[in-house]
């Protein structure tokens, strides 16, 4: 199989995929992009590590590195090899005692295992070919990396208003996960997706 190594170019919020969040992938050595949309959890998870967030407890993806490394394995690489129905598959490759294994995975939850443990990205090259774009010259990679956001139907007003609710929100988010506030973060996730619904 002929894989293209990808990096992280950005997650932002997807109103427009009932509030689910965009990450887009930058080609290393080339200059396609492949969007990915993912779950809020899957998201969230990717973006503490990328932040550096170290919640007081493990969450799933840690759980998951740790039993690995205690296991006396590592994550050789992450691969998203085949795009069925409009749905990506992934296949995390693990070394564990001189031994290979593939193991079936979400993108999300392989590429969330990628970033705790620094393993890399390759996407198939029959997946590039149809699921990646090559942006035009003029746009940024940041512009590129806001891609999925709403087309902004609002006043500029309005809009950074509710921009910064948000990042208010999340903030709020984030302090409460590290006090281990599970309750009042469930809820201020669920006024974090009312608002992006409300944003549709």
């Amino acid at each position: 199989m002929n894989k293209i190594q990808v990096e992280i170019l950005g997650l932002s919020a997807s109103p427009s995929a009932g509030g689910a969040y965009a990450l887009l992938l930058k080609e290393i050595y080339g200059v396609r992009r492949l969007p990915i949309i993912i779950g809020s959890f899957e998201a969230q998870s990717i973006a503490l590590e990328m932040e550096g967030i170290k919640p007081p407890r493990p969450l799933t993806h840690d759980l998951l590195k740790n039993v690995i490394e205690n296991l006396g394995g590592n994550v050789l690489e992450i691969i998203i090899d085949e795009l069925r129905d409009n749905t990506f598959y992934a296949k995390v490759r693990l070394e564990i005692s001189s031994m290979t294994n593939d193991i079936d995975s979400r993108p999300s939850d392989a590429i969330a295992l990628a970033v705790r443990t620094g393993a890399p990205l390759f996407v198939a090259e029959e997946v590039m070919k149809v699921a990646a774009f090559i942006p035009n010259s003029d746009e940024s990679d940041e512009q590129l990396s806001k891609m999925f956001d709403e087309e902004d139907n609002e006043t500029p007003s309005q809009n950074d208003i509710s921009e910064t609710k948000l990042a208010n929100l999340q903030n709020l988010l984030r302090e409460a996960i590290e006090k281990e506030d599970y309750e009042r973060a469930a809820k201020l996730r669920d006024e974090i997706n009312q608002l992006l619904g409300t944003k549709n």
